[in-house]
């Protein structure tokens, strides 16, 4: 694969502004330890690509993790970014060029949202004007709303949003790559679901270079374009896609870190954006209820969708709920059952089983609203997901442990489809 600082394009036009990583060689020894917590590790990470890295717990994988940014100094070994060996660099210098996300956020209690996101560009002397544009942007791209958020201090945001607040800074000085230990392990499930759906459409956005450490496989695989699975040591037990990775384990190992459940993690390789979405009429809040009631009944509907300003839904009455109204409420329904584009079947399902309903109301881009996914159409997109993973084919990017630096080349041209 290509090691350049040159942004490419994806075959969709978005330019990836990511650059490659490799760690050739790299070993990590403690005093005191017999064995190396990394043992010889070659690693090659796509640019523009999510890579999850995985593994039993003590294997190695935060480790290797934080000698991409040099919070830990490697005993051997060199690490490239794009192509440049960085090494040898200072290694304040090379942080300010990686994101670097932990779990909770990592936030400056007595700092200011805005402050907090604003500390890499005023390290690199960016203007008072452009530091405030660009702290605006990022609260609107991890869907906070800058005139509410920017002047509030960590202790007056919940966890999912300070953990929002975490990503945003780590992007503030727009680096190639996001380094990302653990982030969304301290949220509750709900708000670990729409983080990882606000990731991927991040991601979708910005083509960054995304490397991510995580206990939960079932998020490895609804995150990661490649998953590195490790044993102790940091020994690549197999690098490859996670239909790969489900389809054709490359051992025994692997098989039981997936787990007795790899028919259903099936269900997490098929995005709502797949699939085909239902519409549904569309009304604003203060609208005469009548109105939308005529609309929803000339198109044989039972419910409408309510957005606010901007677009987002907020309501989803039922045509009995429309005839009692006279005009439209605001406020949201915070039972809505609202699920993101980039979210997978599998949570879609969560999201209907939670909320009793048969349908859930789809977001894109901004929380916009995009149409409604059914149970029907979920059960229909799993049979088919399940049958085209057993045909699932592809090549890996390069990965392992021993040996001499492989010889390197673009993906499509690798010659093995896993690591060992």
């Amino acid at each position: 694969m290509s090691r350049t600082d040159t942004p490419t394009t994806t075959d969709a036009g978005t330019s990836v502004s990511g650059k490659s990583i490799l760690l050739d060689q790299v070993t990590k020894r403690y005093a005191g330890q017999s064995k190396p917590a990394v043992d010889g590790i070659t690693l090659e990470i796509p640019a523009g690509k999510i890579v999850m890295l995985v593994g039993p717990s003590g294997c190695g994988k935060t480790t290797t993790l934080k000698m991409i940014n040099r919070l830990i100094e490697p005993s051997e070994g060199r690490i490239v970014l794009g192509d440049d060996d960085v090494t040898s660099i200072d290694g304040d210098e090379l942080r300010r060029r990686i994101g670097y996300v932990i779990q909770a956020g990592g936030l400056f209690p007595h700092l200011t949202v805005a402050a907090n996101i604003a500390i890499v560009p005023k390290m690199l002397g960016w203007s008072k004007d452009r530091i405030e544009a660009r702290v605006d942007e990022l609260l609107e791209l991890v869907s906070l709303d800058p005139d509410t958020y920017r002047d509030r201090f960590p202790r007056e945001l919940s966890g999912g949003q300070q953990q929002r607040v975490g990503v945003a800074r780590a992007l503030a000085a727009d680096p190639p790559v996001l380094l990302m230990d653990e982030p969304f392990g301290a949220v509750d499930p709900i708000t670990r679901q729409r983080l990882q759906d606000e990731l991927i459409n991040i991601q979708q956005e910005l083509q960054k270079t995304i490397v991510i450490v995580t206990h939960d496989f079932d998020e490895a695989v609804k995150l990661g374009d490649w998953i590195v699975i490790f044993s102790e040591g940091a020994h690549i037990v197999q690098y490859d896609t996670p239909e790969r990775i489900l389809a054709e384990p490359a051992n025994e190992f692997v098989e039981n870190f997936i787990g007795s459940g790899a028919g259903l993690k099936q269900l997490t390789l098929t995005r709502v954006r797949d699939v085909d979405l239902a519409e549904a009429v569309v009304a604003r809040e203060g609208e005469p209820a009548r109105d939308v009631l005529a609309r929803v009944e000339a198109t044989g509907h039972q419910h409408a969708v309510v957005v606010d300003e901007r677009d987002r839904p907020v309501r989803w009455p039922s045509v009995r709920q429309l005839g009692r109204l006279e005009t439209i409420p605001a406020g949201a329904d915070p039972d809505l059952p609202v699920i993101g584009s980039a979210a997978t079947l599998n949570d879609a399902l969560d999201t209907m089983l939670v909320s009793s309903a048969g349908a859930a109301l789809v977001t894109g881009r901004r929380d916009a609203f995009i149409g409604v996914i059914t149970v029907e159409v979920v059960m229909d997109a799993i049979t088919r997901a399940r049958e085209a993973a057993a045909a699932a084919s592809g090549d890996a990017p390069v990965g392992t442990n021993t040996g001499p630096l492989p010889v390197l080349g673009a993906p499509d041209d690798a010659a093995d489809g896993s690591a060992a």
